[in-house]
């Protein structure tokens, strides 16, 4: 019954622009008006990755839930983990409004809200008081005006290690100017360099050792992404996420679409899953992905893990189909599981990576 009356609410979130929608959403979620579904109970969708144990593959990326306040409510709506951030070290109120669009025609949303959040603290602080159940992550990202950004991601590591199930290093956003340049092959040893040490320490103080993902764009040069690839690996990153938002604009239907920011939902599925497929190869399948982008149904989030992921996180899929689609996608995933006459959802990851990395990416 509450699904339905979502369902029939949704029309009314679309009259108010989308951030006043998106922070109506958050109030709802506060006080509990969602819909339950259990994010455990089908043992086939359970997986290991990361050094955790997830009880389904599905959850909501970054960005939904900026500042870490209703991690329990994304939880309870189905998600096998939650992921708070992008938090930065310090307040910032982001980029002029406006800066979302819904690309209604296309199922998509371009933004370019450069890391807005509260910060460290207050996020901290919510993440303090919660009970420790459930896997949540933290998202990390650099201010827009630090001098030295690896720093941040230090700081972001030393804030939150007692809370954190993992960390996400975000250097793929595209509306904090320079941001990307940290994926550059020798910029992004530095920063792994930095990171993995910091991680170290805090281990050698006594602290757990947090698995660390590294969050990627969908834009990378094609030449240049085995050699990132490769310097991952190398430091021995516990997971990749593919992808962030993307620059590209495919042919899109909405009058919106000559917004500056990053383009998400429908219109990124194919050139994520590509890039996506291609970081499976290049890495041999040994590191967990993420796949991220485009995902507003079951048979996209299967074709995500057929293409190599491990995980899934989804958003976009989120505002124009209802927190239903999270169950909707389980359920689907469950019943391939059983008609593929396997154990686990985790034996079909890949299964399709090659198909995926031959095709060429869209223009």
């Amino acid at each position: 019954m509450l699904d339905r009356l979502l369902d029939a609410a949704r029309p009314m979130l679309f009259m108010l622009q989308p951030e006043d929608a998106h922070e109506a959403t958050l109030k709802a979620l506060e006080r509990g008006v969602h819909p339950r579904h259990a994010g455990g109970g089908r043992p086939e969708l359970t997986v290991s990755a990361l050094g955790l144990a997830f009880p389904n593959p599905v959850g909501v990326a970054a960005g939904f839930d900026k500042d870490a306040r209703v991690p329990d409510a994304v939880l309870a709506i189905g998600c096998g983990f939650a992921e708070i951030g992008t938090v930065t070290p310090l307040p910032q109120s982001g980029n002029p409004k406006p800066r979302v669009f819904r690309l209604i025609e296309d199922r998509a949303v371009i933004n370019r809200l450069g890391f807005n959040n509260g910060g460290h603290a207050a996020a901290l602080a919510r993440l303090q008081r919660r009970p420790a159940r459930g896997i949540v992550g933290v998202n990390i990202g650099a201010n827009k005006d630090a001098t030295d950004r690896a720093a941040d991601y230090v700081r972001g590591l030393e804030a939150f290690n007692a809370v954190a199930s993992y960390f996400t290093v975000n250097i793929s956003s595209p509306n904090t100017p320079g941001l990307r340049d940290l994926q550059a092959p020798a910029a992004l040893a530095e920063l792994l360099d930095r990171v993995m040490s910091a991680r170290e320490a805090l281990v050698a103080r006594g602290g757990p050792k947090r698995p660390i993902v590294v969050k990627i764009a969908p834009d990378i040069d094609e030449a240049d992404l085995p050699a990132i690839v490769e310097r991952l690996v190398a430091h021995a990153v516990d997971g990749i996420a593919v992808s962030n938002t993307t620059l590209a604009r495919p042919l899109l239907k909405s009058r919106e679409a000559a917004e500056l920011g990053g383009l998400s939902g429908r219109p990124l599925f194919e050139r994520s899953t590509i890039v996506l497929a291609r970081v499976h190869a290049l890495s041999g399948g040994k590191v967990p992905l993420i796949g991220i982008g485009g995902i507003d149904s079951g048979e996209t989030a299967l074709q995500k893990i057929d293409a190599g992921a491990t995980l899934l996180q989804l958003y976009t899929g989120l505002i124009y189909n209802g927190a239903g689609l999270i169950d909707r996608i389980n359920a689907h995933l469950a019943e391939t599981v059983r008609s593929a006459g396997v154990r686990s959802i985790s034996e079909l990851t890949g299964r399709r990576s090659a198909h995926w990395a031959a095709k060429p990416l869209p223009a």
